[in-house]
């Protein structure tokens, strides 16, 4: 039966295992307060999904390919930090993409959508001091991304955003399942505004992060899953503790 592994490493960085790939999505370890993984323990990557070049998102994913080899999959100008400052040659160690763009890799189809948050380019992975008078590095955009897997199964990264109206749309074009979503609440929407956003998408699953008091972004989860239930009554809020992996299995039928 189809099934995907969604392991939280912390903060906002998980790993996604299907039966053919292993994916980690804004991979930060080393420097993370809430991660209790490190990037030395990691064996085996096959694809690394950057969300945006914030340093809690961009963390250890550069790293982490040149160790295991993984393809990264982040929009045009991480990629081309990738291929200039790493050596991930892009179209084949980095694949770059803008929003509404696919790339495959392996059994995992992803998909590129919109997100809406401020932009930068964490410095630690730029190889060059800032120019005087430039405060921050510019990257090209924050995305989520959709990741629908051969054996049925879709997760639907919303990254750091707001609450929009077109996650309705994205919820109808790639029917995801499960729906990963930040709820601090000052960088990112709160339990507010990602309850709306469940109902707009109705996936089985929600999976909450980018909280809690180590971040200094406490939140109610006991909230948010009472604001679901009454909003999308068919989706379960799942609040995941570090090291926890969550198994979502779907099922199937077959017509001879």
């Amino acid at each position: 039966m189809a099934s995907v592994k969604i392991t939280f490493i912390g903060h906002a960085s998980f790993r996604f295992e299907s039966e053919k790939s292993t994916t980690y999505f804004d991979a930060w370890f080393d420097d993370n307060p809430t991660a209790k993984m490190k990037l030395s323990q990691v064996r085996k990557a096959d694809i690394v999904i950057a969300s945006h070049g914030h340093r809690d998102h961009i963390g250890d994913s550069y790293a982490l390919c040149k160790k295991t080899r993984a393809k990264f999959v982040g929009n045009y100008e991480l990629c081309a930090v990738a291929e200039q400052v790493h050596g991930l040659k892009m179209g084949s160690r980095s694949l770059s993409m803008n929003p509404g763009g696919t790339v495959k890799v392996k059994d995992a189809s992803i998909t590129m959508v919109q997100g809406h948050h401020s932009q930068s380019l964490s410095d630690h992975v730029i190889g060059a001091d800032l120019p005087p008078g430039l405060l921050f590095h510019p990257d090209s955009a924050v995305n989520g991304f959709c990741i629908a897997y051969d054996n049925g199964i879709t997760i639907y990264d919303t990254a750091d955003t707001c609450l929009f109206s077109d996650m309705q749309l994205i919820g109808q074009m790639y029917g995801p399942q499960i729906m990963i979503m930040p709820v601090g609440g000052q960088y990112t929407m709160g339990v507010r505004e990602a309850a709306r956003a469940a109902s707009l998408v109705r996936p089985d699953v929600v999976i909450p992060c980018h909280y809690g008091p180590v971040m200094g972004q406490p939140a109610d989860i006991k909230e948010l899953k009472r604001a679901v239930k009454f909003l999308s009554p068919n989706t379960e809020v799942v609040e995941m503790k570090v090291g926890q992996t969550l198994t979502y299995t779907a099922s199937s039928c077959r017509v001879k």
